[in-house]
């Protein structure tokens, strides 16, 4: 009887090491499954890329005139420059182009020089010839918003009978874009949902969550391209109303590209 009581710590403190042991195994098993978790970290996803356009006719109408004078003074050729300019900008006013349509985009004065060659007798040394002045030149360039589409024709053929020099750059374009490409990246995400519903069906995985988003958006047109010369009053009848300038469609392009985390 003494000895069965003397045992009893003994089974007491093995029991109790024993449940230690156990413990100290399960910390460290429960350690070592968190663990890799973290060992990959990435989810397993899926990405899918969805296209969508919107379709307009442009609203406005821009170009860009310019006024090239010459002179023997710089006076001269500014007065000359600023008169035709002048007027045409007054013939745009008379149209209906606002003034915060009208920009100037360039002005430049500067000298103008010519070679002389010198005379030399035959067969001697004749010295290069000497750069000399030859008056001044001025150029204005302005750039114009024409709202009024339809008369977007008789304007750049007033402009063309002012005395502009040179008409370019036209080219009709949407004035706001904003809410056609909001209904491009609308039209791009539900493509994108619509792709990634059909893919997770297809790989037996279902979507958990957006991981990613990746958006690009542009504006595809085709500028109208339009050269002009000034012509003189007996190449231009004076009930010419311009060219006809189809505007074409702009169309605004979406693309959007969404990473979904699947399980």
């Amino acid at each position: 009887m003494q000895a069965l009581f003397s045992n009893t710590p003994m089974r007491v403190l093995g029991g109790l090491t024993v449940f230690m042991v156990f413990l100290a195994i399960a910390s460290y098993a429960a350690l070592n499954f968190e663990q890799m978790r973290y060992l990959d970290p990435m989810p397993a996803t899926i990405s899918v890329t969805g296209e969508g356009e919107e379709l307009a006719v442009p609203d406005i109408g821009q170009f860009t005139f310019s006024v090239e004078a010459k002179a023997d003074t710089a006076q001269a050729a500014q007065e000359q420059s600023g008169t035709a300019v002048n007027d045409i900008l007054a013939f745009l006013r008379e149209s209906g182009v606002a003034e915060t349509d009208i920009k100037t985009t360039g002005y430049n004065l500067f000298p103008q020089y010519r070679w002389e060659e010198r005379v030399c007798a035959a067969g001697s040394f004749c010295p290069p010839g000497e750069r000399v002045a030859d008056g001044f030149e001025v150029n204005q360039s302005v750039q114009v918003k024409v709202r009024d589409t339809a008369s977007a024709p008789r304007v750049i053929t007033g402009v063309g009978e002012r005395g502009a020099t040179n008409i370019s750059g036209l080219n009709f374009v949407v004035d706001d874009t904003d809410a056609l490409k909001a209904d491009a990246r609308a039209a791009a995400i539900a493509d994108a949902q619509a792709k990634a519903g059909l893919l997770a069906n297809q790989l037996g995985v279902r979507i958990v969550r957006l991981a990613g988003y990746y958006e690009d958006t542009f504006n595809q047109y085709e500028p109208q391209p339009f050269q002009m010369r000034a012509m003189g009053e007996e190449e231009m009848s004076m009930d010419f109303a311009g060219a006809e300038l189809p505007l074409g469609e702009e169309k605004i392009t979406a693309s959007v590209t969404i990473t979904y985390e699947v399980r």
